[in-house]
């Protein structure tokens, strides 16, 4: 059993330590953050499909499919370090080996992440100093400073933390996130930073961090755009002494509630996707794979003409049945049904029961569920996504400004 600890935080798990200042990078605010555990971590890792990949994630992953431990992450947020060719892989090196320096460790101890605008070279006087500023205040309350410091176009900072009552003991696990905008699932559309105090074996806490990241934030999508940069890392210290091995208890409670945070903290980022006035539950049932659900729940969550009728509460529900027709997926159009939350608004044989008054109540709402039931299949998925509104034009436009 676990439940949320309230303002949890990467630095409520037993051995982490974090830090987040203003260096310089962005204009005013916090724009470093430094997670570190003096304890060596094992350390998962999923990475962005895009082929154009930021520096410093080609460092990150390559220590992480090393099989290596780490003790320390840094990130940076205003700069993407991406596009920036071999003086951008040598500034993502040094900044890592700077880091290592100061804490007195080995740099390949040292994870690495950026976010922010692609195709600029870090200001590397400036993040240098700002190592050393950052590494001698990282402290057990830190986390808050930390979940600030990563954010872009965020307009909250994205923090949570569960503790996970088990037969041998207690077991804390933490996270970070930051994902407002080039939200959409081909990994995890974003930057996470989870923690754990659990004794985890290399291979266990991949496979655990895999299937978490597959069913949360890869089933969420603000804009259908996937970054160059998107990583989500778990790291954990040992501290609780409590081992985590599958077909056990232990096992199955620290799944329950990795899943449960991870889910949360996708959730986060879809409520605060940039220019988001509602947040939309997308649930599609009745397909004939998981493969099917999936492309005709991604399809519809990532419809502009569904996103804008979802945002002008126009219950026109055509689009969502015409997104799912060219999502690829094998259906009978004859056997569909959509609702509102719970009302119907299609059902099969294309009987329309549309009440437009009892529709717009529902669209009127900062947060709705859209169902579509594709047939008699046995598979079913729930992804998430928001509206699009005009803000969300003016957020992309000024974006360098």
């Amino acid at each position: 059993m676990y439940q949320f600890i309230e303002n949890g935080t990467i630095t409520s798990v037993k051995g982490f330590q974090a830090a987040g200042i203003y260096c310089g990078i962005k204009k005013k605010k916090r724009d470093l953050a430094l997670i570190y555990s003096p304890v060596e971590c094992t350390v998962a890792g999923t990475f962005t499909l895009n082929k154009v990949k930021a520096a410093p994630l080609l460092v990150s992953q390559a220590i992480i499919k090393a099989g290596g431990k780490v003790k320390a992450i840094l990130i940076n947020s205003g700069n993407a370090n991406a596009c920036t060719g071999e003086p951008g892989h040598q500034d993502a090196l040094d900044s890592q080996a700077w880091v290592a320096a100061e804490l007195g460790i080995d740099p390949k101890e040292v994870l690495v992440s950026s976010t922010g605008v692609i195709g600029q070279r870090l200001p590397m006087p400036v993040l240098k100093q700002g190592i050393k500023d950052i590494v001698p205040i990282v402290s057990p309350i830190g986390g808050y400073d930390a979940a600030e410091a990563i954010m872009t176009t965020d307009t909250k900072d994205k923090q949570f933390a569960v503790e996970i009552q088990t037969s041998a003991g207690s077991i804390t696990i933490g996270g970070i996130c930051k994902g407002s905008g080039m939200i959409m699932p081909n990994m995890a559309t974003m930057l996470g930073f989870l923690t754990t105090d659990a004794v985890i074996d290399n291979q266990v806490i991949k496979d655990l961090l895999l299937e978490a990241v597959t069913h949360s934030f890869n089933k969420i999508t603000v804009d259908g755009d996937t970054s160059t940069n998107d990583m989500v890392v778990l790291m954990a210290n040992g501290a609780s002494g409590i081992e985590v091995v599958p077909g056990t208890e232990v096992y199955t409670e620290f799944k329950s509630g990795l899943m449960g945070l991870t889910r949360e903290m996708a959730k986060a980022i879809i409520i605060d996707g940039e220019g988001a006035t509602k947040f939309v539950e997308v649930f599609v049932s009745g397909a004939h794979s998981a493969e099917d659900a999936d492309k005709i729940a991604k399809t519809i969550c990532n419809s502009p003409l569904v996103k804008t009728a979802i945002h002008g509460q126009d219950a026109n529900w055509g689009r969502i049945i015409s997104a799912a027709g060219y999502s690829g997926a094998e259906f009978d159009p004859a056997e569909v049904s959509i609702y509102f939350d719970d009302l119907a608004i299609f059902l099969p044989n294309y009987r329309i029961v549309l009440d437009e008054e009892e529709a717009l109540k529902r669209l009127s709402k900062t947060e709705m569920k859209i169902t579509i039931n594709v047939g008699h299949g046995p598979f079913s998925t729930t992804w998430y996504t928001c509206d699009f509104s005009t803000e969300y034009i003016h957020i992309n436009a000024d974006y360098r400004s």
